[in-house]
């Protein structure tokens, strides 16, 4: 399996499943049409494409491309790479009929078209044997006091409020952006007591 560096865009959630079964990488959704009306969603992009790139990875139709076209509206050009899957007509196993147009989006690709739309588009690669760099874990977030114990909704509240990120986004994707803005270290000392209060 492949590292990706770059975080990867995607539709939806059944989008994002395929693309984690091809590669490894930081996937976020916008919820389809969602990302039109959501400024903290758009600010969340803005902030990670910063920090590490972005790659749209959107469905080959028409409603793909606007979501993408609203996404390039937002975002310095310097920062996105854009894969695109082919057009395969069909339908997709877990829906009853097919789309509008007719076309399979990111989820019903295999693994291998995943691959070579991101290596096609020129996403940073590599394979997962190379040293990695310790991730924050669910672990550290429940030694941190943000999961599992009485007032964690309030710490992972303050946490969010304090680096600026969506107060909505949920624990697994506020752990998946602190791994694209923060290493470990800097995980510990954001969440370490300040001004003699601890979060």
């Amino acid at each position: 399996m492949y590292r990706v560096s770059e975080v990867i865009i995607v539709e939806g959630r059944y989008d994002k499943n395929t693309v984690l079964q091809a590669v490894d990488a930081t996937v976020i959704e916008t919820g389809g049409f969602g990302i039109f009306n959501d400024s903290e969603k758009r600010s969340l992009l803005r902030r990670l494409a910063q920090e590490r790139g972005i790659v749209i990875l959107t469905d080959s139709d028409g409603a793909g491309f606007l979501i993408r076209n609203s996404i390039k509206g937002f975002i310095k050009p310097e920062y996105i790479k854009n894969a695109y899957i082919p057009d395969v007509f069909g339908k997709e196993k877990r829906k009853s009929k097919a789309s509008c147009e007719g076309k399979l989006g990111v989820e019903g690709m295999r693994p291998e078209v995943i691959v070579e739309a991101l290596r096609s588009c020129g996403a940073t690669m590599d394979d997962c044997e190379g040293r990695k760099i310790p991730e924050i874990s669910k672990a550290d977030m429940y030694a941190a006091g943000l999961t599992g114990k009485p007032g964690s909704a309030e710490k992972r509240a303050e946490l969010k409020r304090r680096l600026s990120l969506p107060e909505k986004l949920s624990t697994d994707g506020l752990l998946q952006v602190l791994n694209v803005i923060m290493t470990r270290d800097e995980f510990y000392k954001a969440v370490r007591t300040q001004n003699g209060v601890e979060l």
